[in-house]
């Protein structure tokens, strides 16, 4: 399969690209380094991406950035960086991208646990996971030619203690444990489904 995985230089991107990079052919996107750049909040960069790479089968997004901070001096700016980021940026990587995936081909988008068990300064990465989930059960219905959507969501990784702190109490899962759930995703049969690993 030819899979292109957005977000491939993060730290959950580049075990998940290697874990595939031995049975299929792997286009690495990054906002800075890869084999082809994209900004995920720009509409016409998403469609210059597809436009440069041309039909694939499946699409792996690791990507977006939200907002920690307190929600007592929150304000619209700080709230939308996730809402631009990683809500439509992942949703316009679908959007854009349904018009150039091959039929039954995958969509692989990523939320969080926070979804459902919110942390302090967290209001804003809530929100914006639980928008990613509902967005992937609503276009599972939708989307043509036999093409799957889902989403993984993680809790805090071992690999990434610099955000511990963030998530007192929260026991870390494995590397291991999160690449087999976008294996699940991308090489299974199910669609409109919310892959948790916590």
């Amino acid at each position: 399969m030819k899979i292109i995985i957005v977000g491939a230089s993060g730290t959950i991107g580049k075990r998940v690209a290697g874990s595939l990079e031995k049975d299929h052919e792997i286009i690495r996107v990054g906002s800075k380094s890869g084999d082809f750049q994209a900004d995920i909040t720009s509409p016409e960069s998403i469609e210059n991406l597809f436009r440069q790479v041309g039909p694939f089968d499946a699409l792996i997004s690791t990507a977006g950035d939200a907002y920690f901070g307190p929600w007592k001096t929150m304000t619209d700016k700080e709230f939308r960086k996730g809402i631009d980021s990683k809500l439509m940026g992942q949703i316009n990587l679908v959007l854009i991208g349904q018009n150039y995936i091959n039929p039954k081909g995958s969509f692989t988008l990523t939320s969080g646990v926070l979804t459902y068990d919110p942390v302090l300064s967290g209001s804003n990465p809530s929100a914006v996971n639980g928008g990613i989930e509902a967005f992937v059960r609503a276009a599972a219905i939708e989307l043509e030619n036999g093409v799957r959507i889902n989403v993984v969501s993680p809790t805090v990784v071992e690999d990434a203690p610099e955000y511990f702190s963030y998530f007192p109490g929260h026991i870390p899962v494995t590397m291991k444990q999160v690449i087999f759930g976008y294996q699940k995703s991308v090489l299974g049969a199910g669609t409109g489904k919310v892959i948790t690993i916590h």
